[in-house]
């Protein structure tokens, strides 16, 4: 079953994205040193908190030197999860909403990250999350993203912060 959020505390928290842009040096196929740069996907409440999360969450995976780049801000409305899935879409989606007075439909944009392996399966998770909802909707376009990975939050990374904070 595909889902919105892999645990129920994420659905209880109001998230605010930011994409994080990190550059390092990366071995490449036959053996070259090449500096790249990946997009990241981190739920944090500031700007300074997005960087801190970053650098916290990449540390690990990446050997040598490496710099935040760039973060802004990321209007999504819904983050749809899928562990099999390889890939971000994201998903412009209009709800349309009928006005009674004047008798036409209004509509309004939202974006939606989705992750999935292909275009056919990222709309599927969509539509299967979309189920129950109240007004239509209509998907406007799919565009895959650069991200690499999310990084929602989660009481156990913000328990992980406070430790390193402390011991530093």
């Amino acid at each position: 079953m595909y889902g919105k959020f892999k645990n129920k505390e994420q659905k209880k928290t109001m998230n605010n994205w930011f994409e994080c842009k990190v550059s390092f040096e990366k071995i490449v196929e036959g053996g070259m040193q090449k500096r790249v740069t990946e997009l990241y996907l981190v739920d944090a409440l500031s700007f300074t908190e997005a960087e801190a999360r970053i650098i916290e969450e990449i540390r690990p995976f990446i050997s040598g030197d490496f710099m935040v780049t760039g973060i802004k801000r990321a209007r999504l409305s819904e983050l749809f999860f899928n562990p099999a899935g390889d890939r971000y879409y994201r998903m412009k989606v209009y709800f349309v909403i009928l006005d009674e007075k004047s008798g036409t439909e209004k509509k309004t944009a939202v974006q939606i990250l989705a992750q999935a392996s292909t275009v056919r399966e990222a709309v599927d998770i969509v539509d299967e999350g979309m189920k129950g909802t109240m007004p239509d909707y209509v998907i406007a376009s799919v565009t895959e993203t650069l991200l690499i990975d999310v990084f929602p939050f989660s009481a156990e990374t913000k328990e992980k912060q406070a430790i390193t904070l402390t011991q530093q």
